[in-house]
């Protein structure tokens, strides 16, 4: 198994020193599914939930999060983000969400793209939670990673 990278010598935690990398292209796309019932399903479809738009308002929650993301995980890089895409599509089980995170630095933006998701399927269940006491958030993970 290959050492840990946010450990030092002793194995506490530190901050990964990318100051000697060089700056590349980097992509990381995320994925998560949320399961709603079927009548929450159609309400999401139909516009009618009290919260309001849940497509909308979970996509923006994402892209919010991404760019938050050094500021909730402690050893994650400060990074300036390109682009952050979010796209969130009812399927026949409930909602998922597929996150794109590109940048051009010194390191990777997995955790970026992966907190996108988690915020987004969370955002969903917050606005409905009201009408489904039964969703399940599940499949959270890391799709595809880029460095270029």
């Amino acid at each position: 198994m290959d050492k840990l990278t946010h450990t030092d010598n002793k194995g506490k935690a530190v901050m990964v020193d990318v100051g000697d990398k060089e700056n590349q292209l980097r992509i990381a796309k995320a994925s998560g599914h949320i399961s709603l019932a079927p009548e929450t399903i159609r309400l999401i479809e139909d516009n009618l939930l009290k919260k309001g738009d849940v497509l909308t308002v979970s996509q923006l929650a994402g892209i919010s999060a991404a760019k938050r993301t050094s500021d909730l995980i402690p050893l994650c890089h400060n990074i300036v983000l390109e682009n952050v895409k979010v796209d969130t599509v009812i399927d026949e089980r409930g909602v998922n969400i597929v996150s794109e995170v590109r940048c051009t630095g010194k390191t990777g933006v997995e955790m970026e793209a992966l907190t996108a998701v988690s915020v987004a399927l969370l955002t969903v269940y917050d606005m409905c939670k009201a009408v489904d006491k039964k969703m399940i958030i599940d499949n959270i993970s890391l799709i595809e990673k880029i460095k270029k």
